[in-house]
């Protein structure tokens, strides 16, 4: 094989597996959702008890949060009435899979702003998990 040919083997080695490696991430990811953590307050019982929790600044946060393995999708009081009733605040976290948002659930200080919100307000706290749509369904 002459230096030309190798040089071509290896350029096509190279694609081959950063290829490879693109797909086996894509696979990886569909077979691990995105978790996302929803909180709804429907209302505040003791407003003072809850500031502590509530009046944290956005980059406080956002710090807890991605400490956590997280990253807030929604953190809002900002909220439409669509149908039904909305929430007077809205949290909406995504976690890369569900050990994480377990793992962020599990966490002390986590557990400790919980219990504030649960003594404080009426509100509850769920999870779904998010599928990425790869390619939109054909008509």
């Amino acid at each position: 094989m002459t230096c030309h040919g190798i040089g071509k083997f290896a350029m096509t080695l190279a694609l081959g597996l950063a290829g490879g490696a693109a797909i086996v991430e894509l696979l990886r990811a569909q077979a691990s959702p995105l978790t996302l953590v929803i909180t709804e307050i429907a209302e505040s019982k003791m407003p003072p008890d809850f500031r502590p929790v509530s009046g944290r600044s956005n980059a406080d946060a956002i710090a807890h949060v991605q400490k956590l393995g997280g990253k807030y999708v929604a953190r809002t009081d900002k909220i439409t009435m669509l149908d039904g009733s909305a929430p007077k605040r809205l949290i909406i976290l995504s976690f890369d899979d569900p050990a994480k948002a377990r793992a962020y659930r599990d966490d002390p200080s986590q557990q400790e702003i919980d219990a504030t919100r649960m003594k404080t307000t009426t509100s509850r706290s769920f999870t779904a998990e998010r599928h990425v749509i790869l390619r939109r369904p054909r008509a």
